[in-house]
């Protein structure tokens, strides 16, 4: 058997993403010994420290707050090939037959189509809106931060850096294909301009959710994972609500099951899924 590893599987831009969730078998872990239990709960404590301490990766943990699952992860790093091999050996850390996998899903993070570019932003609200004169100091001003803010939330929706809020949201979602309700069958600018208002809403919870968007076309059954971090299920709730009123939502959104965690450090986690 060859020791060569693989190649790197990398996208060109961005990470990838799996979204792992897990039942725990615990008539098969009553069987373990104390000794057992000890050591299995210290050998998934030392994976989760060797992930983390993975160049370019991250690891979230969390208790589930349903019997849809016990326990979740998301895992993001570059590499498909170190996400694949984590993923089996999280499915293995407690014992071959204590984590049933009840859920997964496979993304990439990536930048929006939708995001306005240059261009757009200097003829529709420098000029158009503001009504800014190009090579003034207000309009050198205004693209300067406006460059800064791109330059910012390309970084984010590619590169993330995840906090450890204590609320994680997942849900898939694809847009709808059906007669007149047909996301594809719009032209860009009419794509652009429903997706603009959009995003108007989801920044009005800037501070109170992160939006983590990933995308999963080809990838995945759905389209799009949805990932958001709060400080409470209240947030989630409202923003979920809010945007359902939108266009985007209301008329061109399919979702998938939600799921509702809690971060917690791992020795809190193991006696909230009762370990």
């Amino acid at each position: 058997m060859s020791d060569i590893s693989p190649p790197p599987l990398v996208p060109r831009e961005g990470w990838h993403v799996m979204h792992l969730f897990y039942q725990v078998d615990h008539a098969q872990w009553a069987l373990f010994s104390n000794e057992e239990k000890r050591q299995a709960k210290t050998h998934l404590t030392e994976l989760v420290q060797e992930i983390r301490a993975t160049a370019d990766t991250q690891l979230l943990s969390f208790s589930i707050a349903s019997p849809k699952a016990d326990l979740g992860f998301v895992l993001l790093t570059p590499d498909l090939h170190v996400a694949n091999a984590f993923e089996k050996r999280l499915s293995l850390s407690l014992g071959p037959e204590i984590l049933s996998p009840v859920y997964s899903y496979l993304s990439q993070t990536e930048s929006s189509e939708y995001t306005a570019t240059r261009e757009q932003h200097i003829a529709e609200i420098l000029i158009g809106e503001k009504g800014l004169t190009a090579e003034t100091p207000e309009f050198d001003a205004a693209l300067a931060e406006f460059d800064a803010r791109m330059a910012h939330y390309t970084q984010y929706r590619l590169y993330p850096t995840l906090p450890d809020w204590p609320v994680v949201c997942f849900y898939p979602m694809s847009k709808r294909r059906n007669g007149s309700d047909n996301w594809y069958s719009l032209d860009f600018e009419a794509r652009r301009h429903l997706m603009a208002g959009h995003a108007r809403v989801g920044r009005t919870y800037a501070g109170r959710i992160l939006q983590l968007i990933t995308g999963s076309s080809g990838l995945d059954e759905y389209e799009w994972g949805v990932t958001l971090l709060a400080k409470n299920t209240s947030d989630v709730k409202a923003i979920v609500y809010e945007m359902r009123f939108d266009e985007v939502s209301a008329r061109y959104a399919d979702f998938g099951d939600f799921y509702i965690g809690m971060q917690l450090p791992l020795d809190q986690l193991f006696r909230r899924i009762c370990l």
